[in-house]
């Protein structure tokens, strides 16, 4: 058996077959309080690979947070080959306020790979892609919708990259969708850095929906046995089905909408979603779908404005 040392993250020592958790300071509060990014190392007791888990880059997405801590609460590290490294708050200003951005309302999740000396954002993101994703082969960056909208569970990935497609695979959500990686987020910059990155999106910000959370935890645990790590790889009970392109259905009209349909729905092109009405009842117009496809993101808002998001529908391949 190879060799199998302790790992150092931030200074701090986690010896093989051991769990430790720890802060890396990341700067204070106008208060002087001083602000940290909570880490916990699970190192197992035999190598193998790392992986990094990471939740709440937007303040608002507490979902992914709930899911760590389950993954967590059942990893033993005298039974795991490799390390996992768990972050389950990155933005910790955004999550203390429940906002989904940083105090100066930079979106974190677009000042990766960052700077030392940068703005905030830019320091959290380089300390994360320093002492996390510089030390990990695979990470699942841990999503839920914004603007009172919810995700269906889906993986957004390169599924052109084979090594990511057998993961999302593995994963086992409902959706997997091919996505472009954006300029600034965490999965381009750890992408370029060597990593294979999956982004799971489920659920809703400031609320627990047992599905989304349920999903993550197998999905990870799924993941975290298919790249070896532990035993008992199962998969899932259907197959996701993958999705090459996808496109919101926008109000045409102002109104309080009535939507006819929810996530995980089959819908047909031209089929009605919802109507829009005026204060007094009035239907004003209707929503209707842009094209064949299934429904894996909805708004939850009855007041819409001419062009707000309605629905989101993927194209199944």
């Amino acid at each position: 058996m190879a060799e199998h040392g302790s790992i150092v993250v931030g200074g701090h020592e986690v010896r093989p077959g051991t769990t430790d958790h720890f802060e890396l300071p990341i700067g204070r509060l106008v208060t002087g309080t001083d602000m940290a990014l909570p880490v916990r190392v699970v190192h197992g007791a035999e190598p193998g690979p790392t992986a990094w888990l990471n939740a709440a880059i937007h303040g608002d997405e507490v979902g992914g947070v709930e899911v760590i801590t389950r993954v967590l609460r059942d990893l033993d590290p005298m039974a795991m080959r490799g390390t996992v490294l768990a972050v389950p708050v990155v933005n910790v200003w955004g999550f203390v306020g429940g906002d989904r951005f940083l105090p100066d309302r930079r979106d974190l999740n677009r000042s990766f790979p960052g700077s030392p000396s940068g703005s905030l954002a830019a320091q959290i993101a380089h300390l994360f892609m320093t002492e996390v994703v510089g030390r990990s082969v695979v990470g699942i960056d841990l999503h839920t919708a914004s603007d009172h909208r919810s995700n269906l569970p889906q993986i957004r990935a390169d599924l052109d990259d084979p090594e990511t497609r057998r993961l999302a695979e593995a994963f086992g959500a409902p959706v997997m969708v091919h996505a472009r990686n954006r300029a600034g987020t965490l999965r381009q910059a750890a992408t370029r850095r060597g990593a294979t990155v999956l982004l799971y999106e489920a659920g809703e910000a400031l609320r627990f929906d047992e599905t989304a959370i349920a999903t993550g935890v197998a999905g990870v645990r799924r993941v975290l046995a298919a790249i070896g790590m532990v035993d008992g790889l199962t998969a899932a009970d259907v197959p996701p089905v993958e999705s090459r392109a996808t496109g919101w259905v926008r109000a045409g009209r102002s109104g309080i909408l009535h939507l006819n349909v929810d996530l995980g729905d089959r819908v047909e092109r031209r089929q009605v979603l919802g109507t829009i009405d005026d204060a007094f009842g009035n239907a004003v117009a209707a929503v209707r779908a842009s094209r064949d496809g299934l429904v894996i993101g909805v708004t939850r808002s009855p007041l819409v404005n001419r062009g707000d998001a309605v629905a989101h529908l993927a194209e199944i391949a």
